[in-house]
């Protein structure tokens, strides 16, 4: 643990913790619509590309509860940070525009979904990655410095990085396919394999990169274990892809472990 180093609020601080709190707004906002409360559920939409048995790497219907803990700590983060201790703490002066730019890009890619407008989808998501993994880079940078920080923080950005690493290759699959591109067969689901071995390669690089933070990992299992769900137990079924989607999830937690194992020798 390391003593945070405070100093002066600065206008900046204030405007910073502004942009959280309106982000989480348009985040609300953009889930309201996703769930189906002001628009078509995310599922419904894209002409259902996005369903739970749209391709062979869409994960069961039970994964997407993971947003809960997600948004509710998101909505943790935003009181966090207005709390008078943490309006200059450099960890969140670090973070602070980045956390609100992956509010607003999850909301735009409810958004874009409702248009059906699904390659912009995976660009809006490709971005979402991106900012989330600059955001938790930095929170390595800037070692958490009490229990309820890494809970609120490291662990809500550490599931968030780590289901949207899964949900990005959700995501270019159901464009593809949407596309009209599927092979069909053996074929789709070699390539459905080889997505999954894309997906592993990921968690190895974040555990590498973020020092084998469990959250990422974890997150990131949960999503590859229910799409192995998926395929054994629903349509399409697949019991290859489902075999390689439980070795996916496998690789990602042991590389986590042995990083983090590392980190801490």
């Amino acid at each position: 643990m390391t003593t945070s180093t405070r100093s002066t609020v600065l206008p900046s601080d204030r405007l910073r913790q502004v942009a959280v709190t309106v982000a989480e707004v348009v985040c609300v906002v953009g889930t309201l619509v996703g769930v189906g409360v002001l628009g078509t559920r995310v599922e419904e939409s894209s002409g259902g590309a996005l369903a739970a048995d749209a391709t062979l790497i869409a994960p069961a219907g039970p994964a997407f509860a993971i947003w809960t803990p997600i948004y509710l700590g998101l909505a943790a983060y935003t009181v966090w940070q207005w709390l008078p201790i943490q309006a200059s703490e450099p960890r969140h002066r670090a973070i602070g525009w980045l956390a609100a730019a992956s509010m607003v890009l999850n909301a735009a890619w409810l958004l874009v979904t409702q248009q059906g407008w699904i390659w912009v989808s995976v660009l809006v998501m490709a971005g979402l990655v991106v900012v989330l993994g600059l955001l938790v880079q930095r929170l390595e940078e800037h070692p958490s410095y009490g229990h309820g920080e890494t809970v609120v923080v490291d662990g809500t950005f550490g599931l968030y990085l780590g289901w949207v690493s899964v949900a990005a290759c959700a995501n270019v699959t159901a464009a593809f396919v949407a596309s009209g591109v599927d092979p069909g067969g053996y074929a789709a689901q070699l390539a459905a394999v080889v997505v999954l071995a894309v997906a592993a390669g990921i968690g190895v690089l974040l555990a590498r990169r973020l020092g084998g933070r469990w959250a990422v990992a974890l997150a990131m299992a949960w999503g590859l274990a229910w799409i192995a769900w998926g395929r054994f137990t629903g349509e399409p079924g697949s019991a290859v892809v489902g075999c390689a989607a439980l070795v996916a999830a496998v690789v990602v937690l042991v590389a986590a472990s042995r990083q983090h194992s590392r980190m801490h020798d």
